[in-house]
């Protein structure tokens, strides 16, 4: 008995000593821009009630979910910069700012000591590579509109993994080139535009940039516009894993996903369009997971978002049920529709209020599936009239688009229809969500504060601190 119980006792210390010295080797963090917990509900409810599906959306299906505070250093809501840095240096800073803390020293991300482990590291976006939240993950800058400045960091990082429809940097200040492909073609990056054109290149390539052939100004492109050969943060987030799982297999690797087009969406007030783009997402996020169910023991994946914009949410003051399948009959997004509304008018002829309504119909289902009111149908064609024809109605500034004020009315009473309200086109103070499946997600059950998210990454890695 005593021989029996020293051999336990023996086996005891082995497997503790296993589990101390054992860390995550395989890391995804997905940050869903803009994403607060009424975009995830309601696309929820269009999964559930219009797709038929009896399982939640992949993230919701995690054992791990809880709510983060976001609020900056200075303010209440904070900007995509301020919490990029939160979320990835563990400081809070002043909006505004990217990867320095709030007395403007440059402060560290976690890829620096992750990278200092041996992990093959990753940043990914479905907008600019060198926008606030995938610019704070390698770079520093005072005002997160020093994108030269951002995106100068990047051929120096030693990451092995870039991926993004474009950077900023790309371009001077009067649209012109500035070499910074070429600076990353020197430091060694193989420039591809697809997954297919990734899958050509020889086996030792070491460092990869993906880019879009077509990209959408800043960003890849609305899901719902359905642009042809168009990237997808499916295939960047694919593509990425590919190459990280290639150079890091062995000691690890770290890929930061950015959702970008949600938060384009939600700025613009497009219900249909936040969830195409949020289901979208998923997509991504399956990627990693299919990787976790084959490296479960090895594997954290963790999906937050920087702050909520818009304040989106299923219920609205006029309309008693929300229906989300009307969703399915649009097929445009309001940005695109803005576009068009402002060809017209530069076209220099009148457009008739018939042909509107026929390409609404087509395009949103107004008065098709859509049904409208004779007061809605004429307030519409008011504001048409206004905006079209007289043209007395001023566009209304967003934050990535200036809207045809004719689109806004559309808009809005689209968004009533589908029972979608917005209290806001800017971000709002509200928590957002978190959800984490593999190896120590545990770690992540109480409310956090997102400066804690990428300390709990750490810990999780080994890593015990990256203050500096």
């Amino acid at each position: 008995m005593k021989k029996f119980k020293t051999v336990i006792a023996a086996m005891m210390v082995a497997l503790c000593a296993l589990s101390a010295g054992a860390r995550v080797k395989y890391i995804f963090y997905f940050i869903g821009d803009g994403m607060g917990m009424g975009h995830v509900n309601a696309t929820e409810t269009y999964n559930r009630d219009v797709l038929g599906n009896g399982s939640p959306i992949l993230m919701m299906q995690f054992p791990v979910a809880t709510q983060v505070r976001t609020y900056s250093f200075d303010r209440s809501i904070t900007d995509s910069a301020a919490a990029g840095t939160a979320l990835s240096t563990g400081h809070k800073t002043r909006n505004g700012m990217v990867g320095m803390a709030a007395d403007s020293t440059s402060v560290c991300s976690i890829t620096t000591p992750l990278l200092e482990a041996g992990y093959a590291i990753g940043i990914a976006s479905t907008v600019a590579g060198d926008d606030a939240t995938p610019g704070s993950f390698y770079g520093h800058a005072v005002n997160r509109g020093l994108s030269g400045e951002i995106s100068a960091y990047a051929p120096k990082s030693g990451f092995s993994f870039f991926g993004a429809p474009v950077f900023k940097g790309m371009k001077g200040k009067d649209g012109s080139k500035t070499g910074w492909v070429e600076s990353m073609k020197e430091a060694g990056y193989a420039v591809v535009r697809s997954f297919s054109s990734y899958s050509a290149l020889s086996g030792d390539t070491d460092k990869v940039l993906m880019l879009a052939s077509n990209p959408q100004g800043e960003q890849v492109g609305y899901t719902i516009d359905s642009i042809p050969g168009t990237l997808t943060a499916e295939e960047i987030t694919r593509t990425a894993l590919a190459q990280l799982y290639k150079e890091g297999k062995d000691n690890g690797f770290f890929l930061m996903m950015e959702g970008g087009n949600i938060d384009w969406a939600s700025h613009a007030n497009d219900g249909a369009t936040v969830i195409r783009e949020v289901m979208n997402f998923q997509k991504a996020i399956d990627v990693a997971y299919r990787f976790y169910l084959a490296h479960p023991d090895e594997t954290l994946i963790v999906v937050t978002a920087d702050h909520d914009t818009g304040g989106m949410a299923l219920g609205r003051s006029g309309t008693k049920i929300p229906d989300l399948s009307l969703v399915d009959f649009q097929r445009i997004s309001k940005d695109r529709f803005s576009d068009y509304c402002k060809s017209l008018i530069a076209g220099g002829g009148e457009p008739s209020w018939d042909s509107m309504k026929t390409f609404l119909t087509e395009n949103t289902g107004l008065w098709g599936a859509v049904a409208l009111t004779d007061e809605e149908t004429a307030r519409l064609r008011d504001s048409f009239e206004a905006a079209m024809l007289s043209r007395k109605s001023a566009d209304e500034k967003g934050l990535y688009n200036s809207f045809n004020r004719f689109s806004v009315d559309v808009f809005d009473v689209i968004n009533s229809k589908y029972g979608i309200g917005w209290t806001t086109g800017s971000h709002t103070g509200n928590p957002v969500p978190l959800f984490a499946v593999g190896r120590d997600a545990m770690l992540f059950t109480k409310a956090l504060d997102n400066t804690e998210i990428p300390q709990l990454i750490l810990k999780a890695a080994g890593i015990d601190s990256f203050s500096r």
